[in-house]
């Protein structure tokens, strides 16, 4: 019997839908979208902009013209900020990020960094919020692109795309956001948020892994990262995935239609989580905004626990803890230290990622399952002992309640 899945975050599973809508262009329907001069070629290049549309027709774009499609988000990321970077005339300038933003972005900056563009990271508070009055402050006549995440992946907190669109139209700065996390989960609209570029991801919203897309905003200069053909309209050479696109595609369409709808379910489901967590179970800390989050994360650190040790106890369920295993050590994730979670209770942290297969009654087991583990695992835990007692223990924190 498979585990409850709850680690929608990493990735979704492929919507049935999505996979109809791919198989006739992975049998019959085979063409090159570039061999305009017969039908196979003309069928593969009318599915690939009927997805083009579809897509920007998600996030509220102007023109399917402005959608690049690429081999997935991280490849998005590297285009926007690397695209922008090297258009400049001289091979330097600012950019401007925070530093829990996924690692397709925080690489690439650092990768910038050592060609001679600087870097500066805007504060976050404890909850991950960014700081507008700081993202403004950190604005130079030489900043190039501003770049903050729609959502994190990790904790789920929410950012106010809207307003940092704002400053960064003020100052006349291009404003790039990965929103993979947020697309179908929130509404995202480039125009109402006065996004420049945007990247997608098609495995993120039950589509297929190995395709994403890039939204770049007419006027937006961005040299390639791939050279050769001079496919999607010169910015990203390559024989398109047709399959792949017209999955993402598909899952645009679904997203953009029930993102409403399935947000209010996930959220009811993630209050139900939240419910049960901390009425069963003690000494946990919520991680990320209590309010301004995703509806379907949650990130809960469990005192006294290590958060590795309760997901190989809890093997019924798929879920992702705040640690990275290494070969030399257990390091605690870079996105609990940035907002100034301690490590005794980053390495006790969990992450639950709700989606579309998760019901009540899983909720139900997966409260009881965590409740069960967690006090065997603390039953080896003298420090639990102690602070049941009320005694203080230096360099633990917790509290009883998340908020």
């Amino acid at each position: 019997m498979l585990p409850i899945y709850m680690d929608h975050h990493a990735t979704t599973p492929l919507d049935k839908a999505v996979l109809e809508a791919m198989m006739p262009y992975l049998t019959s329907d085979f063409g090159n979208p570039s061999s305009s001069t017969h039908e196979y070629g003309k069928t593969a290049r009318l599915a690939v902009e009927n997805a083009r549309e579809k897509v920007a027709e998600m996030i509220g774009a102007e023109s399917a013209e402005e959608i690049i499609f690429t081999s997935g988000a991280t490849e998005a990321d590297n285009l926007a900020l690397k695209g922008v970077a090297t258009s400049q005339n001289e091979n330097r300038g600012h950019i401007i990020t925070i530093a829990i933003e996924h690692k397709a972005i925080l690489d690439t900056a650092t990768r910038l960094k050592r060609s001679g563009f600087d870097i500066d990271y805007v504060k976050v508070d404890r909850f991950g919020l960014i700081d507008l009055n700081d993202l403004e402050e950190k604005i130079r006549p030489d900043t190039i692109l501003i770049s903050i995440q729609a959502a994190n992946s990790e904790i789920g907190t929410v950012q106010p795309i809207t307003a940092i669109g704002s400053i960064a139209k003020k100052h006349g700065i291009p404003f790039h956001t990965d929103a993979v996390q947020a697309l179908g989960r929130v509404d995202v609209h480039v125009g109402k948020s006065q996004i420049d570029l945007l990247s997608i991801s098609g495995h993120k919203m039950y589509g297929p892994k190995g395709v994403g897309a890039l939204y770049v905003r007419k006027g937006i200069r961005l040299k390639p990262l791939i050279d050769g053909g001079g496919h999607e309209r010169g910015m990203r050479s390559g024989t398109l995935n047709v399959p792949g696109i017209v999955g993402l595609g598909k899952a645009a369409e679904m997203a953009g239609k029930d993102v409403a709808e399935e947000a209010k379910r996930l959220l009811t489901l993630r209050r139900k989580l939240a419910e049960g967590i901390e009425k069963r179970i003690d000494f946990v800390t919520l991680n990320g905004h209590p309010t301004e989050r995703l509806p379907n994360n949650l990130n809960y650190s469990f005192a006294f626990v290590e958060g590795e040790s309760l997901i190989l106890a809890c093997r019924q369920v798929a879920l992702s803890s705040g640690s990275a295993c290494t070969s030399a050590s257990l390091q605690s994730s870079y996105v609990l230290k940035e907002i100034g979670v301690p490590d005794s209770l980053a390495h006790c942290s969990i992450r639950f990622g709700l989606g579309k297969s998760n019901t009540e009654e899983q909720i139900d087991m997966v409260v009881d399952l965590l409740a069960g583990n967690v006090q065997k695992l603390r039953e080896m835990s003298p420090l639990y002992d102690m602070a049941k007692e009320g005694i203080d223990i230096d360099k633990v924190s917790w509290s009883k309640h998340s908020h």
